[in-house]
């Protein structure tokens, strides 16, 4: 009996399976090459996260944003010149608005929308001063 035929057979499947294992290798190691890429890339975002997160109670804070009410920026000028607490009848007054109580009303209105944000404080009840 003539095994040759399946000698070659079993080489023609051994080069195949050989040549499977080969590929699969190479995948493999271009596997652990973007695994390890990965992993280093995590370890990146890890380290930046904790220097923003150190970093974070050095940063200065940004200022409230204002009312879109045009006397906003009026009223903190006033406060900015002003030497000490001010009323809201002071206020009117800095701004040239009439004395009336509907005036003043809406003035300590604003004032308290602007306690609330923290840009101002109230020192005494009805007594406003700039926050430091």
């Amino acid at each position: 009996m003539n095994i040759q035929p399946l000698i070659d057979a079993l080489d023609v499947q051994e080069d195949a399976v050989r040549t499977l294992a080969d590929d699969l290798h190479a995948q493999i190691d271009d596997l652990q090459e973007r695994l390890r890429e990965a992993e280093t890339h995590l370890e990146h975002l890890a380290i930046t996260r904790k220097t923003i997160a150190g970093l974070a109670d050095r940063l200065p804070i940004s200022p409230p944003e204002l009312p879109e009410h045009p006397d906003c920026p009026r009223i903190l000028t006033v406060f900015n010149e002003a030497e000490g607490p001010l009323r809201a009848k002071d206020v009117c007054q800095a701004l040239s608005h009439e004395l009336l109580p509907k005036n003043i009303e809406g003035t300590r209105a604003k004032l308290k929308r602007l306690v609330k944000l923290g840009i101002l404080t109230e020192a005494d009840t009805g007594t406003f001063a700039r926050n430091q």
